[in-house]
């Protein structure tokens, strides 16, 4: 489910396996790289200094809006973590080097900023798991719809290795 607030794009999703399963999923690059990403994309880097200043780099390699294969990478910085409660981050566009690219370098319109963050909570019931994203900044209209479509698809993969 995906609510547009603000600029906000909040997705909820409840996972059938108890957080620690999920945090790990996060924090854990291994585990990372086999769920990140939509269907039909790959993750063949993850980097991760999983800590409250730590930076991360990551590499999603699939087909364009355009339909043609390419790397989009990706990197932040961790502002906050609570274990097995909070992780808030920064994202950006980035290049193989992990310097901060604008939106355009990967082709997509107008309107990114340069930096996002990303805020994702999590709670336990039951040995369910609910997690809510909140990726703030995220333009209105198509890239967010796009990219709802994407981090729920991302959700699929993790849903089934969990």
């Amino acid at each position: 489910m995906a609510i547009e607030k603000n600029n906000e794009l909040v997705i909820t999703r409840v996972f059938n396996a108890p957080i620690e399963k999920v945090w790990q999923a996060w924090s854990d690059p291994k585990i990372l790289s086999k769920w990140w990403g939509p269907a039909g994309f790959t993750a063949p880097h993850m980097k991760i200094d999983f800590k409250v200043g730590g930076k991360y780099h990551f590499c999603m390699r699939g087909a364009g809006m355009d339909g043609v294969m390419r790397d989009f990478w990706s990197c932040g910085k961790y502002l906050e973590i609570e274990p097995m409660k909070k992780i808030v981050a920064t994202d950006s566009f980035a290049d193989e080097m992990g310097n901060v690219v604008p939106a355009s370098y990967y082709g997509m319109g107008e309107g990114f900023p340069l930096e996002f963050k990303v805020i994702l909570n999590f709670t336990e019931k039951n040995q369910k798991t609910t997690m809510i994203l909140k990726h703030i900044a995220m333009p209105k209209g198509e890239m967010q719809d796009l990219s709802s479509m994407g981090w729920n698809s991302s959700f699929d993969k993790l849903d089934a290795i969990l």
